[in-house]
């Protein structure tokens, strides 16, 4: 049972909460009240702003509809107004442009331009808006106008700086010596580089505005006519510094030399000329039946001018090769990209056919020489194809995407040459062969026939031209000419497609065959000679002749090619022409031999009878027999001469053993007899005067 003090004690702790409790309770009533009574104000308030609101919006829209329309009206106004004064401007365009379109464009293209952009847009407007206005014509006109000074200063700019490359950095160009240790990069620049632009946005706008392409043939005719005055120049540039100096090459690269090596010159000239002369003079006497060339005068001034026009041509190859690459550059920059081919063929036609000219007119020389049986003029193909077929590469690559005809006329001009050239290669082989055997134009000391000389000479220039000369040999097919096995793989249908080996032993069989002619017609010539004593020395002299020329040169390489044992052979013929001139003296040793004289014992004594008979016997067949043969040999073949110092001094010791030998023997059989007291008078000789009379032989200044 909980005490009565604390029962007291816990009722009135509740009674506490309680009261606490119905305060609170009254304080949140009183709270809800007062809330109640601000929301209902609050509400009052909302409902008359409300109110309040309605009335403005009702009163402000139709004023800002109304001002929204005047602003509509005044941005409208504004637009109609801009739009007449843009209209306006059309008609006053021609007006305003006048002078700047009558002036023209020079020094102002960017200005003149803009005034023909405003034309433009006269012409658009009114050809919309207004086409039968005259405002219409007037302002094409002036369009038209324009376009023409457009067209008049893109030819004016390009007359204007278009000129001529100089021969001289033309040939630093095609890079005339090559053996400089650094080569700077030559550049040329055709036009300003102001003049440029301006050339490149006249025809930019002719193309796009203008709707003209005249231009372009105004562009490769004046571009076209250049090209070919720099070559000209270079031609010219080139007779002049040739004939005076010699140099064919810049000042600048000269100056680039000072402290290098000169640069040994050119092979080719020199030995062509020289070749040339011996072999006109051969062609042009020795087969008219004429006086033979030993004694004419070789036509050097003649020769130097052909030397001249040769490398000119040469020259002028490889310049218009570099000067077309340069001119296709500069043409990418100003003819538009679908018209750049054909236009570029356009410009080079004139400069390209008038370099094909020259070249067919070099061919029609070399063909009315053959005729004239002048074969020195394959030898002025040589050099001229050689080049040609080294150029073609980069011809061929210039003229990609020119007509077709444009690229076969450097083929078609190969072709000929090769032609010709095998024509003239052909019947050289055929003159060494059929030159004929007269008595007037052979040499009367035996020595070298100018025939052999010229032979050898002609095929010695073969060497520097070893591929060309093959190449003119196959492009005939010539295979079956010298029974040469066609290998497949060595063949083709062209004649470029010949392997270099296959050339090679074309060009040894050539060889082969004119030196095969040659001997045929050295053994009939040296039938002319009464003497055989003579036709011996002479096909010695010939014989090895032709052997040392073909030893000193690479000719006995190419000749081995397909004549393994050629100079086994040569040095065999050599030495049984030597053989057969020793049997000239056999007659003379006769005289001495044992037959022809009585026989003795030495210290016999003799009878009168002996006595004359042995020296009836010496003065008819025996030592002055020999005596008298001597002399008449040493007297005639003293003056027969054997050009090689070896083989002349190697021949006179053979003789000198075979005769001394036989008369050392004969002396000393006959040395004891005693058959006159006079023996001086029958032994004129002694044994090394013999030998000092043999020593002399071949030797016309004795």
């Amino acid at each position: 049972m909980i005490p009565t003090q604390d029962a007291s004690a816990r009722k009135t702790e509740i009674d506490e909460k309680l009261k606490q409790e119905q305060d609170t309770l009254s304080f949140i009533r009183e709270n809800l009240e007062k809330s109640d009574q601000l929301t209902k104000g609050m509400v009052s308030i909302l409902s008359s702003f409300e109110s309040r609101l309605m009335q403005l919006e009702n009163s402000i829209i139709p004023v800002h509809k109304q001002t929204e329309n005047l602003q509509r009206l005044q941005d409208n106004v504004d637009k109609t107004l801009s739009c007449m004064d843009h209209v306006i401007s059309y008609y006053h365009v021609a007006k305003d442009t006048d002078k700047i379109i009558k002036e023209g464009p020079s020094g102002r293209l960017d200005e003149y331009l803009a005034c023909i952009a405003k034309i433009q847009k006269a012409v658009e407007y009114f050809q919309d808006n207004n086409p039968d206005s005259p405002e219409l014509n007037t302002v094409k006109a002036r369009f038209e106008k324009g376009k023409e000074l457009l067209e008049a200063e893109f030819h004016s700019l390009l007359t204007r700086y278009s000129k001529p490359v100089p021969p001289i950095l033309i040939l630093d160009l095609i890079g005339g010596d090559d053996e400089l240790e650094t080569q700077e990069e030559v550049t040329l620049d055709h036009l300003p580089e102001s003049v440029l632009q301006d050339v490149i946005c006249i025809s930019s706008w002719l193309v796009e505005y203008g709707r003209n392409q005249d231009f372009m043939s105004v562009y490769f005719q004046i571009r076209s006519s250049q090209l070919d005055r720099s070559l000209k120049s270079l031609k010219e540039h080139f007779r002049k510094s040739s004939a005076s100096s010699g140099v064919l090459y810049s000042p600048a690269v000269q100056n680039k030399r000072k402290d290098t090596p000169t640069k040994k010159p050119p092979k080719r000239p020199g030995t062509i000329r020289k070749a040339q002369n011996l072999l006109k003079q051969y062609s042009q006497h020795g087969l008219d039946g004429k006086k033979g060339g030993s004694n004419l005068t070789p036509m050097e001034g003649k020769d130097d001018v052909l030397d001249i026009e040769i490398d000119s041509y040469i020259h002028c190859i490889s310049a218009f090769v570099k000067l077309a690459q340069s001119e296709y550059q500069l043409l990418t920059d100003i003819i538009p990209e679908h018209h750049q081919k054909k236009t570029f063929d356009s410009l080079i036609q004139e400069a390209l056919d008038n370099l094909m000219l020259e070249g067919d007119n070099i061919v029609s020389a070399a063909r009315r020489a053959i005729m004239r049986h002048d074969y020195s003029a394959v030898l002025t193909i040589f050099p001229i194809l050689k080049h040609l077929k080294q150029t073609k590469p980069e011809f061929d690559q210039v003229l990609q995407g020119t007509a077709a005809s444009t690229k076969n006329k450097l083929p078609s001009l190969i072709t000929s040459m090769e032609a010709i050239g095998a024509k003239a290669l052909e019947e050289f082989a055929d003159s060494i062969k059929n030159d004929p055997d007269k008595e007037y134009n052979m040499p009367k000391d035996g020595t070298v026939h100018e025939l052999t000389s010229n032979a050898i000479l002609f095929l010695q220039q073969l060497l520097d031209f070893q591929e060309t000369a093959g190449a003119m040999l196959a492009s005939q097919v010539l295979g079956d000419t010298y029974n040469i096995p066609l290998d497949p793989r060595e063949t083709s249908s062209s004649a470029s497609s010949y392997s270099s080996e296959f050339s090679r032993r074309l060009l040894s069989t050539y060889i082969c065959k004119v030196l095969g002619n040659l001997q045929l017609n050295l053994l009939s010539k040296s039938k002319v000679y009464e003497d055989t004593a003579l036709s011996a020395i002479f096909l010695h002299n010939n014989y090895n002749y032709t052997l040392k020329s073909l030893e000193k040169s690479e000719l006995i390489q190419l000749v081995s090619v397909t004549q393994r044992k050629a100079e086994t052979q040569y040095r065999e013929l050599i030495e049984q022409q030597i053989q057969s001139y020793q049997r000239s003296w056999l007659k003379v040793i006769e005289y001495i031999t044992d037959r022809n004289m009585p026989v003795f014992q030495p210290g016999a004594k003799l009878k009168d009878k002996e006595r004359q008979m042995i020296k009836d016997k010496f003065k008819i067949c025996g030592l002055q027999g020999f005596n008298d043969g001597l002399e008449e040999l040493c007297k005639i073949q003293k003056v027969w001469a054997i050009p090689d110092k070896d083989q002349r001094d190697a021949i006179r010791q053979a003789q000198k053993r075979m005769i001394t030998q036989a008369y050392r023997a004969f002396l000393q059989r006959y040395t004891n007899i005693s058959f006159t007291k006079n023996p001086e008078k029958y032994y004129k000789y002694r044994p090394e005067q013999v030998e000092a009379m043999i020593e002399r032989l071949f030797d016309t200044s004795a």
